[in-house]
C-alpha cells in the first residue's frame, strides 16, 4: 500500500489543474494512501476531494510542517510546485521524490525573444509524467471540483433577472496584464443582452461597481466578494456561459 505524498502550494488554478494526478493515484494504485499539502489559503479547494486521504497545510513554520510529515513515513513525494520550499521538504523527509518540469528556459525564450520551444504537451499530462514510474496514466477524466453540499448556491436567492439563466464574467485576475480593462468589459456585456453576474473576489470589487454602474444594475450582478470560492464554482457551474481572464475560476 503506497504511501504518497503530492505538493502544490498555490494558487487556485494551478490547484485545480493536479486533481487528475490525485484521481489517478487513487483510483490506479491498490489501496494508495494518498495525502496532498498546500497552503491553507487554498484549503477549501481541495477539502471536499474524496481522492484525498490526508490534507496538509502550510500556515506557519516550514520547521514544525516537516516534523508533522516526517511522522507520516511516506514512500514517495510528488512535487508538482517545484520551489525552494519543496525542494527543502524532499531534503529533509529522504523519501524518493519526483518532479515535473516547469520549462522555465524555454517559458523565458517564449516571453523575451518570441522562439516557441514549448512542448505541444498539456500541463496535466506533464504532471502525470511524475507518476508515470507506478505504472499510472491519464484516465482521460478531466479536472475534478467538488463543491461540499452546504456551498451549493440556490439560483432562487438571485436577483430575479439572474434566475431566468445569466452569464458569468470572472474580472478577477492575480496580475494587472492578465485581465481586460473595466471600459472593455463594459463594451462587452453592452453588447450581449443576456443578464450577468460578475465574479471575483473582494479586490474587485471596485471594479465591479464600476461596471454594474455603467452596465446596468438590473442586467449586471455584482458578486465579487460576497462568495467563498466554493460557492463561485457553484455559481461557473449554473452560468449557461462564461467568459473568463487566466485566472483560478476559470479552470
Amino acid at each position: 500500500m503506497p504511501k504518497i505524498l503530492v505538493i502544490r502550494f498555490s494558487s487556485i488554478g494551478d490547484i485545480v489543474l493536479t486533481t487528475p494526478v490525485i484521481r489517478c493515484l487513487k483510483q490506479q494504485l491498490q489501496d494508495a494512501e494518498v495525502h496532498f499539502l498546500t497552503k491553507k489559503a487554498f484549503q477549501p479547494v481541495l477539502k471536499a476531494n474524496p481522492y484525498i486521504d490526508k490534507l496538509h497545510l502550510l500556515e506557519g513554520s516550514l520547521k514544525d510542517l516537516v516534523e508533522q510529515l516526517h511522522q507520516e513515513n511516506f514512500d514517495y513525494i510528488i512535487d508538482l510546485h517545484g520551489n525552494l520550499r519543496t525542494l527543502m521538504i524532499k531534503f529533509k523527509l529522504k523519501k524518493p521524490s519526483f518532479s515535473f518540469d516547469k520549462l522555465n528556459y524555454e517559458k523565458w525564450l517564449l516571453v523575451n525573444f518570441k522562439i516557441n520551444k514549448m512542448p505541444g504537451i498539456h500541463i496535466v499530462d506533464r504532471y502525470l509524467k511524475t507518476v508515470e514510474f507506478l505504472g499510472v496514466k491519464n484516465d482521460g477524466k478531466g479536472l475534478d471540483y467538488f463543491i461540499p453540499e452546504a456551498d451549493e448556491v440556490d439560483i432562487k436567492t438571485l436577483p430575479e433577472p439572474q434566475q431566468q439563466g445569466y452569464i458569468g464574467f470572472v474580472i478577477g485576475g492575480q496580475h494587472a496584464t492578465k485581465k481586460l480593462p473595466v471600459e472593455k468589459i463594459i463594451s462587452i456585456i453592452h453588447k450581449i443582452a443576456s443578464p450577468f453576474i460578475l465574479l471575483g473576489g473582494k479586490e474587485d470589487m471596485e471594479a465591479a461597481e464600476k461596471i454594474s454602474a455603467f452596465a446596468g444594475k438590473e442586467k449586471v450582478y455584482n458578486a465579487c466578494g460576497k462568495f467563498n470560492i466554493n460557492k463561485s464554482a457553484s455559481l461557473v457551474k449554473q452560468a449557461k456561459k462564461i467568459i473568463s481572464h487566466d485566472t483560478g475560476l476559470m479552470h
